[in-house]
C-alpha cells in the first residue's frame, strides 16, 4: 500500500474508533478535538529543506528543552483552553503556542514582552478551515493564516473560549462572527471600536511528520531535528489516559494500538532521557492549565508512537512579525501608520547555505 494511502487509512481508522472509551478513566469519555475540516485542503506548504536533511541525528544531544536552554526559557506562557468555559480548542492552542515560541526563539528570547497570538481570532474567523470549539487541526490553523495573511497578537482579541456553535457558559451572549470588531478591537467607557492597524504575525511555511509516512524508526530523529533547529511543534495524542494523569515526572509508556487514537493536540517542546533505563521521552506542553500534570506538562516515551504522539506532528515557520506597533491613542484613534516595524524570520537552512557558500 502506498504511504499516502496508508496514512489516509490510518486517519480514517482513527475517525472510526475515536468514539470508543478506554479503561483508563471509565467515568469519563474525552470528546474528539482533532478534525480535518473540508475547507482545509492543503496539509503542507513548504520549499525549504527540512532540518533532518542537514542535521546528523548523532549530533543531537541526549536531552534538549526550549524551556531551559542554558537556564533561559524561550517558551511563551502556558494557557488553559477550558476557561472561562469549556472549549475544544486544543488544536489552536497547540498550533499558535508553538508558532509563538518560534517567534520568541527568532528574537533570541529578547526584544521586550513575549508575543502571544490570538486563539480567539482563529475561533472567530477560521471555522471553515481551522476549526471551532468542537475541534480542528494545527495545519488548518497554518493554512488559514496563510490565506488571511495574518494572525493578530492576543492583546487586541483575548481568549473567550467561544465559537459560533458554542452553547457553554456565556457563549450564547457572545458575538463570534468574523468582523473587524472581532479581529482586533479596544474599548473605553464610551464603547468599543475596531482597529484596522494592529501588531500581527504571518506563516511562511508549514508541514507535517508522521510515524506512518516518515518511517516507524526514523520519525523521532526527524522530529528532534525539527525541534532543535526551529522550535516546538504541535502534535496529536490520545487524551483519554491524560485525564487522570498525576504527573510527578512519570513517563507515559502506553503503546497499545487502541491508545494510538489522536483526539487532542499538544505541543512538543523538547526531549529528555530516563537515567535509569536510557529511554528517551518527549517533553510535552498541554493546554489544560498549570494545575494539571507537571505544571501543565507531561513526559511521554519517544520512538514508539505512545498514545499516538508521533502520528500527527505539525510545524510552521513564521514569516514576518511586528516588533514595533503603530502608536495610537488609548481609544485606538490617531494611529501613526509610519511607525510599524517588522522582523522577517530566517530559516536555519538559509544560514547553513550561507556558511557553505563562504567555505
Amino acid at each position: 500500500m502506498p504511504l499516502q494511502s496508508l496514512l489516509f487509512f490510518s486517519i480514517v481508522l482513527l475517525t472510526v474508533v475515536q468514539g470508543q472509551e478506554t479503561e483508563v478513566a471509565p467515568a469519563q469519555s474525552f470528546r474528539n478535538e482533532f478534525q480535518i475540516l473540508q475547507g482545509h485542503t492543503k496539509r503542507e506548504a513548504y520549499k525549504s529543506p527540512l532540518p533532518y536533511t542537514y542535521i546528523d541525528p548523532n549530533d543531537l544531544p541526549d536531552s534538549f528543552h526550549w524551556g531551559d536552554v542554558n537556564g533561559v526559557s524561550y517558551l511563551t506562557h502556558s494557557l488553559n483552553q477550558h476557561i472561562p468555559q469549556y472549549c475544544g480548542s486544543c488544536w489552536a492552542h497547540g498550533a499558535l503556542s508553538s508558532l509563538a515560541d518560534r517567534i520568541n526563539i527568532a528574537r533570541n528570547g529578547t526584544g521586550g514582552d513575549e508575543i502571544n497570538l490570538s486563539v480567539q481570532y482563529i475561533l472567530n474567523c477560521g471555522g471553515s478551515v481551522a476549526g471551532s470549539c468542537h475541534g480542528g487541526s494545527a495545519t488548518g490553523v497554518y493554512e488559514f493564516i496563510q490565506q488571511k495573511g495574518f494572525v493578530p497578537y492576543d492583546t487586541c482579541m483575548p481568549y473567550m473560549a467561544c465559537s459560533s456553535e458554542s452553547r457553554e457558559g456565556f457563549c450564547n451572549s457572545v458575538d463570534t462572527t468574523c468582523t473587524p470588531m472581532n479581529t482586533c478591537r479596544t474599548c473605553t467607557r464610551k464603547g468599543c471600536r475596531a482597529l484596522d492597524q494592529f501588531p500581527n504575525a504571518t506563516v511562511a511555511e508549514y508541514g507535517t511528520y508522521s510515524y506512518v509516512t516518515d518511517g516507524f524508526g526514523a520519525v523521532a530523529n526527524k522530529i528532534k531535528a525539527e525541534i532543535y533547529a526551529r522550535g516546538p511543534v504541535a502534535a496529536g495524542v490520545n487524551a483519554e489516559p491524560l485525564v487522570n494523569y498525576k504527573g510527578n515526572g512519570k513517563i507515559i509508556r502506553e503503546t497499545s494500538i487502541f491508545k494510538m487514537i489522536v483526539n487532542h493536540i499538544v505541543s512538543i517542546v523538547g526531549w529528555g532521557m530516563d537515567p535509569e533505563t536510557g529511554d528517551q521521552y518527549w517533553i510535552v506542553r498541554n493546554s489544560w492549565g498549570a494545575y494539571w500534570g507537571n505544571m501543565g506538562y507531561f513526559n511521554i516515551l519517544m520512538g514508539h508512537n505512545a498514545l499516538g504522539i508521533e502520528l500527527e506532528v505539525s510545524w510552521a515557520t513564521p514569516g514576518t512579525f511586528t516588533t514595533k506597533n503603530f502608536s495610537c491613542h488609548v481609544d485606538g484613534s490617531d494611529c501613526d501608520a509610519g511607525r510599524m516595524e517588522w522582523q522577517t524570520y530566517e530559516d536555519p537552512s538559509v544560514q547553513i547555505g550561507r556558511r557553505l557558500r563562504h567555505n
